[in-house]
């Protein structure tokens, strides 16, 4: 019985080959998730007028 000689197992060989993609889709999936979340509270921001300009209005002399 020599164990040097075994084939792995198909299914073993499979998942391994699948396991970093999947992985790296997680952690893709994550990273993208969390940066449409920004975008959309920094538009909302926008939009709510918290960054806009305060416009003072003073009144102008008109000379008739």
């Amino acid at each position: 019985m020599n164990s040097a000689k075994q084939s792995p197992n198909p299914l073993s060989l499979g998942l391994s080959l699948a396991t970093v993609p999947l992985l790296l889709g997680l952690l893709v999936a994550s990273t993208l998730r969390d940066s449409l979340r920004e975008i959309g509270q920094a538009s909302e921001e926008i939009f709510r007028g918290d960054r806009l300009p305060i416009l003072n209005f003073s009144p102008q002399n008109q000379e008739s």
